[in-house]
């Protein structure tokens, strides 16, 4: 049934079969079109048929206008063989009724036949060209959209502010800056720049390049900007980090310009650089104003409060939800889980659970990733056992949680039933399996696990990768771990698997080589290096006694990476100074940690007194300090 206040195809039926057809008054042909248009718009094909015979009864089926829009009824409704049919019987096909059936090709995703009919056009106009180009960009085929455009360009015919449009709109996902500012140009050179779709499609362009400084000239040129116009601008900021400058912006968009989107972009700006309270505030202001929050900026702000343990904020925002009428909506529910579980309170995780959809898969999944991430495996287990359907997630976190809590042969024991069962693994599950494998030095196991990966074609992503290699170099085939980083080491985005490289030689006792992996790292700037890499890279230092580049790396944690040194680091120092005989700077270097000693230091400091035949230092410390390894 249609919507009661839009225009019904009935409605026009009746108009028509009232009016004979043998007097033809003269709106018959216009009252045909307005039916023929109501049931394209509506996807009607039984009033649009009716209206057919109606044509053909009343003699208008020659009607040049009422022919086009017959097709265009066929095409819009999703009858290609029928426009086809249409389209074949006529000797005199216009340039409208080739656009139209180039439109519906395109439209369903038939573009060799969009093709082979744009390449029979007797006549190619700017709409032609247009109908192609917006057809293969809106599919995704830049380069075929850009092809034609060439074509066109070839061809003498000037693109309007639609195919300019449509152009930039394909030339996003793909083009740099270079591509952009050519499109810049050749928007100012056939003058359609001042056109505001073509002026903020470019803004959009500019911002995913990158450019914020090109994407602000020319929106601060720009004579005429709408509601959409500001957001890309808006968002631009907001991918870019630039809070301040999102801020001042939102400040100046005027308020019938300000919509949902303008406020859902400020406070995701925020939620980015994990100003949870700048978000909240920014949040309850939208409210004032009048303008309701939607269900995703609500799972977003939630999902933030878990991230950040901010749990008084995620309870005002439960609140928020169940006012709204979002607490029913099931991922709103899962997400509501999932935040009472990574605050700890596992109990308002459980209650939301029971009082919710029970039978919903991520929310029974959101609960026994709670118990897990709090320790409560066995509770984990109960509710992963009284499960009737299982997907991969309810496996990954079993098996995940078995890995972390020293249980690695009940992990394998899970993973091998999980492929018993028919389900297949996916990277998070076979990292938590490398894992499990590591902590046990099963070399033949994982080796099979490895060949399982290849044989099943399940790509290598960062965390996964360094699972692998991390295995191998545990249960002692260093080789083969260098074999896989070498496979990998060109696709690798994050340090994750340098960061096992480094510290699988570093601890096999090569430290040339794992100093050498390092020095490649360094190079590598996009790359973040963490905590985790320098570990390794001062374990290495330590097992070759390279001490003043150990003291150099470690004073570069801090100056040059911005990381503060823990624990792990000290004791790296400490071993390092000590094998050195160096004993007075590594006890200093105890005294000077931010953190209070723990036993391993303490061990490990006496450790080089009894090496080095120094009990002075191990005697006149300060007993208070730390506690003395038994």
């Amino acid at each position: 049934m249609f919507n009661s206040l839009k225009p019904k195809p009935c409605w026009l039926h009746k108009c028509l079969s009232t009016s004979a057809p043998s007097s033809k008054p003269h709106h018959y042909d216009l009252l045909l079109i307005s039916s023929l248009k109501s049931a394209a718009t509506h996807c009607s094909i039984s009033h649009g048929r009716i209206t057919h015979c109606l044509v053909i009864k009343s003699g208008f089926a020659s009607n040049p206008f009422i022919f086009n829009t017959l097709i265009n009824m066929y095409a819009k409704c999703g009858f290609l063989r029928d426009a086809e049919r249409l389209f074949s019987s006529s000797p005199n096909l216009d340039p409208v009724s080739y656009n139209i059936m180039i439109s519906g090709y395109v439209k369903s995703g038939r573009f060799h036949e969009a093709r082979g009919l744009f390449g029979q056009m007797p006549m190619k106009g700017c709409v032609s060209y247009t109908t192609m180009i917006m057809g293969f960009a809106s599919k995704g085929y830049w380069r075929e959209a850009i092809g034609i455009f060439k074509e066109m360009r070839y061809g003498g015919i000037l693109p309007n502010e639609v195919t300019l449009a449509s152009l930039i709109s394909a030339c996003s996902d793909f083009g740099g800056i270079s591509i952009c500012r050519l499109l810049h140009g050749l928007a100012v050179k056939v003058i359609l720049d001042e056109f505001v779709i073509v002026s903020t499609n470019l803004l959009h362009m500019y911002c995913v390049c990158g450019s914020l400084k090109d994407g602000r000239d020319l929106f601060n040129q720009m004579l005429e900007k709408n509601f959409v116009s500001w957001n890309v601008m808006l968002n631009g900021y907001a991918k870019a980090g630039d809070v301040e400058l999102a801020r001042e912006l939102f400040e100046k968009i005027p308020v019938k310009e300000k919509d949902v989107v303008s406020w859902g972009t400020m406070v995701d700006a925020y939620v980015q650089v994990d100003w949870l309270s700048e978000a909240l505030t920014m949040f309850c202001a939208m409210l004032r104003e009048g303008v309701e929050a939607s269900d995703v900026m609500i799972v977003d702000l939630v999902s933030s409060c878990a991230l950040l343990s901010a749990t008084l904020e995620g309870f005002q925002l439960h609140g928020r939800t169940v006012k709204a009428g979002f607490e029913c909506y099931d991922f709103v529910q899962a997400t509501i889980i999932h935040f009472y579980a990574a605050c700890g309170r596992v109990d308002l995780a459980y209650l939301q659970f029971e009082v919710g959809v029970k039978d919903h898969l991520p929310s029974r999944n959101a609960v026994i990733a709670g118990y897990i991430r709090n320790g409560m495996i066995k509770q984990a287990r109960r509710l992963f056992d009284e499960m009737a359907e299982r997907d991969v997630s309810s496996w990954s976190s079993m098996i995940a949680g078995y890995a972390q809590s020293e249980q690695p042969n009940i992990a394998l024991q899970l993973f091998h039933e999980m492929i018993a069962c028919g389900m297949q693994p996916n990277q998070i599950t076979l990292a938590s399996v490398f894992s499990a494998i590591a902590s046990l030095g099963m070399l033949n196991e994982g080796r099979w696990a490895h060949e399982y990966v290849q044989n099943n074609c399940i790509p290598l992503n960062d965390n996964l990768s360094a699972a692998i290699i991390d295995m191998y170099a545990k249960c002692g085939s260093i080789n083969a771990a260098l074999e896989v980083f070498c496979q990998i080491r060109g696709k690798a985005s994050t340090v994750s698997p340098w960061n096992a490289m480094i510290c699988g030689l570093a601890m096999h006792g090569d430290a040339n080589l794992s100093l050498e992996i390092y020095s490649y790292l360094e190079r590598r700037h996009h790359i973040k290096q963490n905590s985790i890499t320098f570990i390794g890279v001062l374990t290495a230092c330590c097992h070759a006694g390279l001490v003043e580049l150990g003291e150099k790396y470690f004073k570069r944690m801090k100056s040059v990476y911005n990381i503060d040194p823990g624990i792990k680091h000290y004791g790296c120092m400490v071993d390092l100074l000590g094998r050195a005989g160096r004993l007075e700077e590594a006890e200093k270097m105890i005294m000077s940690m931010p953190m209070r000693a723990d036993v391993v230091i303490w061990g490990t400091l006496l450790a080089a007194c009894r090496t080095h035949g120094n009990v002075d230092i191990g005697e006149s410390r300060d007993l208070n300090s730390g506690p003395l390894p038994k």
